[in-house]
């Protein structure tokens, strides 16, 4: 059994991972994660998600570990950071899909997983990262004459833009095509920009509604378009993505892996 610790556990996210843990074999919650001000404190988890489960919602973190192997991290950047200290020390591996790091702050990531195992995605859905080596592909051979933009679209309460699995699709194309992303990348455009430099690729960020997740990578030539489109329906395809990576995990005892690992499509 995979003993499990979740962070943010009354989040959107966070309950879809108590589900998917509670619900699956090889998996045990180990301890259930919230901040100080949560109104879900010292309630048993399991009436997140409408059966009770033993387990009751903390929040002093730190004495919450004890006895569990993996730490599942979907929040802030700022929690994150918090309770990647803490699991180092701890030494609880950590799979975390948080998004919105800054460079400097994903370089504390690679300084911890000198001591730990870490899994870091923006995106843990198979399907998306699958996505992503399809993008490798299309851009090698759509190389010349073809210009390049990510559209994205989520709901209304995501906090950054664009999301981290845009700004991953626009890495595996930039790197692709031997160009540096942050010199090449567009967020915005508006008034009289000009000719579209051949060399650039765009963003398009959207939120509304109740949109879990959808993200296209358009080709545009001359004459035609190729377009590569995942579009998720249920955060589920995120927990189960998550639980992979803890399966994966169970083998490694430090480093710094993401989904590509996972699936072995390095």
């Amino acid at each position: 059994m995979h003993k499990i610790a979740i962070a943010g556990s009354s989040g959107r996210m966070g309950r879809t991972l108590l589900e998917a843990v509670t619900q699956t074999p090889d998996m045990q919650l180990a301890a259930a994660l919230e901040r100080e001000d949560s109104p879900y404190l010292h309630k048993d988890a399991g009436e997140l998600i409408g059966a009770n489960c033993g387990i009751v919602i903390f929040s002093d973190f730190k004495n919450a570990l004890p006895g569990c192997e993996y730490l599942i991290d979907f929040t802030r950047p700022q929690g994150t950071l918090a309770h990647l200290a803490v699991c180092r020390e701890a030494g609880v591996k950590m799979i975390i899909g948080t998004t919105g790091f800054s460079q400097e702050e994903k370089a504390l990531l690679k300084e911890a997983s000198r001591d730990i195992a870490i899994v870091f995605a923006p995106n843990m859905s198979v399907g998306v990262n699958v996505t992503f080596k399809l993008l490798e592909l299309a851009a090698k051979v759509l190389n010349e004459g073809y210009d390049i933009e990510i559209i994205e679209a989520h709901h209304r309460h995501k906090i950054d833009a664009p999301s981290g699995t845009a700004l991953r699709m626009g890495e595996v194309i930039a790197d692709s095509l031997k160009r540096d992303l942050s010199k090449v990348a567009v967020y915005g455009r508006e008034g009289v920009t000009g000719e579209r430099n051949p060399e650039t690729i765009g963003f398009a960020t959207i939120r509304a509604g109740d949109i879990v997740g959808d993200h296209t990578a358009l080709f545009a030539g001359i004459g035609e378009r190729v377009e590569i489109s995942h579009k998720a329906s249920s955060r589920m395809t995120f927990a189960m993505g998550a639980l992979r990576a803890v399966r994966f995990l169970a083998n490694q005892r430090s480093g710094l892996y993401d989904m590509q690992d996972v699936l072995g499509l390095r």
